[in-house]
């Protein structure tokens, strides 16, 4: 059994009932190990002859880093680096036992929580701190692999900062280099990878991106993330039109053409300059941590699978830890059940082949009571015991 992996067993049976837990953190309130534990403890109240698998999970975005700790697949580095505004900042990023592979997590360098609400500015803001990471990984610790989880950031610069970090020159009709932010983008005129090391050549990168949107247009980067970054009507238009112009130089620049490619909108345009200059593969989050994870291995032979997260509704089908779940274990025809804080959109979600959906939290409980730990370890508890007491 890979370290980190909690199953427990009673004494051996003909047929030992097998339950896997892949519940996500319930954000601001419980991680996902928390979870898993409370729902063990409720399983084996009523079942103390079941076999219960804890497997932490993540969809690659914040909280990956603690998902993998938590299944002793990293060991954690942290480096001092520039954060979204610039400032110096410590952020982590975890190395594989066989130092081959990097996982970082972008929000931990240019997370939107890392600036101040009333400093919110993506026409600024840097993804500096994500390529000096990136570069720690390969230049410093020998890493060959990375994967990047995208999302949470407070950026819209396409990954401009990233980029120069890295040591490629991005410059303006004058040869100036480009100041750091979204908004100097519409003077960037070309991109030069002089400086760049050949190392770069040798190295896979993945990345965690649970977004299909594009660099640009309506449904781009700046149009649909910017405004929750800080950015006003102006801004937005700033923003896509250099997002629109970075496009544009990296098809001239690299031959490759991003403007439409799903999910290099991705964390301000991140995911667009990934796999233009670092021919990163763009993957959902969370089916790229379940194969990190081995979950098929770990679900087969299960007889159920519990999955959740804080609050579940029709999002929760489009790349999030439930969806991802309920896709795996359909393969090898295992039902799963959902959990979760706050329930909308049930019929939906038993459309989409959830044996069962089930709110842990009785009707007109406060979200203040809802959110402290000891109470919702305890609702996931008595939800999940009466679960499998009653049956799926």
């Amino acid at each position: 059994m890979q370290k980190g992996y909690i199953c427990i067993t009673t004494k051996k049976r003909k047929k030992v009932m097998k339950i896997l837990l892949a519940i996500d953190s319930l954000k601001g309130c419980l991680t996902s190990r928390q979870a898993e534990e409370a729902a063990r403890e409720g399983i084996l109240r009523v079942k103390p002859g079941c076999e219960v698998c804890c497997l932490p999970v993540s969809d690659g975005g914040e909280g990956m880093l603690e998902t993998l700790a938590a299944v002793g697949m990293l060991r954690r580095m942290s480096v001092m680096v520039h954060g979204p505004q610039m400032e110096t900042l410590q952020a982590d990023y975890g190395v594989s036992p066989d130092g081959r592979t990097a996982f970082i997590e972008m929000a931990a360098a240019c997370g939107l929580p890392l600036v101040p609400l009333e400093k919110r500015n993506p026409m600024v803001t840097t993804t500096r701190g994500l390529g000096e990471l990136m570069a720690d990984a390969v230049m410093r610790r020998g890493c060959r692999r990375l994967l990047i989880g995208l999302g949470g950031s407070a950026t819209s610069d396409a990954g401009a900062g990233m980029l120069q970090a890295l040591g490629y020159q991005l410059t303006d009709r004058a040869g100036h280099e480009l100041e750091p932010g979204g908004g100097a983008l519409v003077r960037l005129a070309e991109v030069d990878a002089g400086g760049v090391s050949p190392l770069w050549e040798a190295c896979e990168v993945k990345a965690a991106c649970d977004v299909r949107n594009p660099l640009f247009g309506p449904q781009g980067a700046a149009c649909v993330f910017a405004p929750q970054k800080g950015a006003d009507a102006r801004m937005v238009e700033v923003l896509d039109d250099g997002l629109r112009r970075f496009a544009d130089v990296t098809r001239r620049v690299t031959g490759r053409d991003i403007s439409l490619l799903p999910g290099a909108g991705a964390a301000g345009g991140v995911g667009g300059a990934l796999a233009a200059y670092l021919g990163a593969t763009l993957e959902p989050g969370i089916r790229l941590l379940l194969r990190v994870l081995d979950f098929d291995r770990h679900v087969a032979g299960a007889d159920l699978v519990i999955t959740g997260e804080g609050h579940a509704d029709s999002q929760s089908l489009m790349g999030k830890v439930p969806a991802g779940v309920l896709e795996a274990a359909a393969a090898q025809r295992v039902p799963v059940a959902l959990i979760a804080g706050r329930i909308s959109d049930e019929e939906e979600l038993k459309k989409a082949g959830f044996a069962a959906v089930c709110c842990i939290n009785p009707p007109g409980v406060s979200p203040e009571e809802a959110m402290k730990p000891d109470y919702a370890a305890l609702r996931i508890a008595e939800t999940v015991a009466r679960l499998v007491e009653e049956g799926v």
